[in-house]
């Protein structure tokens, strides 16, 4: 008899379907699973079986088959043990056969309790897509699993209660859709830092317009310290934003079930030693890198000379298409890779160039060098180069309370809401997304503007790129000062920051 039960995979973030179809027959005993499974899969032949018995039932002493369709695609990991148990039950008669409404997924203990598993999120998202009503998961997985809001989600501690729910002896009750606390999580606040006030302007821009940013100065100034309060002043994540990048941590297997939907946009600071595969996403079968983990949120690398140049190099194309392609031998993945990128960096190698006390002892070769670990291309896709001068001693002395982060949000929040009116939901979510087609009509500038731009470009040397992005931060700049149209001030102010001479000292 052959019995299919529906389940559920991963291929990179998204979910997809799986047919789970077993067969008893007669024949030596044997348990074999075809559809291209890993290790993990194969595994599932003794959890089951000791699951089976452990929860009363009777292992079949029969020739077992196995499929996981489409066999096309690489299985992976531990979620196929439950509907297996259940498909080997069904096809002996001990339950009825599971509705074909109705999909399960979890990893089973030897004893026979459901272990939580990745991915969560992205599978139900999935089944909710494939017209699948009912989805039965572990326990500690039902919160997340409800954020796909069209399915109901019943939560299994074990496979005896399951079975039991099965036959119609004890229901299981459905699982209620989570829903957001009204807590408060504390950080960091821009009131902890003094001074600085140039650059908290330009993190300001920066977190109101989607921007990516580069810091610049020497050892102490707070370059560090400001770049990880910028979650602080970042807006709040839209629905669609937060379940993008909750499906990324699920399958990083970074969720909780007390936390099952990011709350706040994700800060990610990898450590300079990181390779290209931990950054952009890979191995044998494709996962999320930094870059993903960081989607719809802040990537910050920090001392960024002392990257290798070739994990440098893969951030070229997210920056500018949102995702990442990722070629493996188990397959192909794109992986969703949009976030706002901070770097901060000291101008020099001894880290002193221009510093009031003189220390530095670079010679201008050295510093070229250094400078030039970074391609040009990377620097062109920086919106933002600021200089973070030492803070004076009258400045770390000064008594009045420097402006909280709240404060901050809040301007920030308006000029986002100012953003979302003008595109529209069907339209980019921030100004650095922008795109070239809707810049014309979105980005004119008057006749002083135009001049003023036209002498920048000839003088700094722009390229197209770096033309495009001086306008998308001269529009942040209006938007937070709630004008309808550029004016020739808030470009001055957007070309201020694309002063590429502070590069070299």
């Amino acid at each position: 008899m052959v019995v299919t039960v529906r389940s559920l995979g991963l291929q990179g973030v998204r979910g997809y379907g799986v047919a789970v179809e077993c067969a008893v027959s007669g024949g030596l005993p044997a348990f074999d699973v075809v559809g291209l499974p890993d290790a993990a899969v194969k595994e599932a032949r003794e959890r089951v079986r000791s699951a089976i018995k452990s929860s009363g039932g009777a292992f079949p002493v029969s020739r077992i088959t196995v499929n996981l369709a489409p066999a096309a695609l690489k299985k992976a990991g531990t979620v196929y043990d439950l509907p297996i148990l259940l498909g080997l039950l069904a096809a002996q008669g001990e339950i009825p056969a599971p509705a074909p409404q109705a999909a399960f997924l979890g990893e089973l203990s030897l004893t026979g309790a459901l272990r939580p598993v990745a991915g969560v999120l992205p599978m139900a998202m999935a089944a909710a897509r494939e017209g699948i009503r009912e989805l039965y998961v572990p326990a500690e997985n039902a919160a997340e699993a409800t954020l796909a809001r069209a399915l109901t989600v019943y939560p299994v501690e074990n496979a005896a209660a399951l079975i039991a729910h099965l036959r119609k002896e004890r229901p299981l009750s459905p699982a209620p859709a989570w829903t957001r606390s009204p807590e408060t999580v504390p950080g960091p606040d821009f009131a902890e830092v003094v001074g600085q006030e140039n650059v908290k302007r330009a993190l300001e821009i920066a977190a109101a317009g989607g921007h990516n940013i580069l810091l610049i100065g020497s050892p102490g100034a707070g370059k560090s310290m400001l770049a990880k309060r910028l979650p602080s002043i970042l807006p709040d994540m839209t629905e669609r934003e937060a379940l993008e990048a909750t499906e990324v941590w699920s399958v990083a297997g970074l969720t909780d079930s007390r936390h099952p939907l990011l709350r706040r946009r994700p800060f990610r600071s990898p450590h300079h030693t990181i390779s290209a595969v931990a950054l952009a996403g890979g191995g044998a079968f494709p996962r999320p890198g930094e870059i993903s983990l960081a989607h719809n949120g802040v990537l910050f690398l920090d001392e960024l000379p002392e990257f290798q140049k070739d994990v440098l190099e893969v951030l070229r194309q997210p920056l500018e298409d949102g995702e990442v392609t990722v070629t493996r031998a188990a397959g192909t993945v794109t992986l969703p890779s949009r976030f706002m990128l901070v770097c901060a960096m000291n101008p020099c190698r001894c880290g002193w160039r221009g510093h009031p006390s003189g220390r530095c002892t670079c010679t201008d070769a050295a510093v070229e060098k250094y400078v030039g670990r970074i391609s040009g291309p990377l620097l062109d896709r920086m919106d933002l180069h600021v200089m973070v001068p030492s803070v004076d001693f009258d400045a770390l002395r000064r008594r009045e309370s420097p402006e909280p982060s709240s404060v901050v949000k809040e301007r920030v929040d308006g000029a986002r809401r100012r953003q979302r009116r003008r595109y529209g939901d069907s339209g980019p979510l921030c100004n650095a997304q922008l795109p070239p087609a809707l810049m014309g009509r979105y980005c004119a500038l008057d006749e002083a503007g135009e001049k003023l731009l036209r002498g920048a470009f000839q003088r700094m040397g722009l390229t197209a790129r770096s033309h495009d992005r001086i306008l998308r931060v001269a529009r942040t700049i209006a938007d937070l000062e709630g004008a309808e149209h550029i004016a020739a001030a808030h470009l001055a102010e957007a070309i201020q920051y694309r002063n590429t001479d502070i590069l070299k000292g």
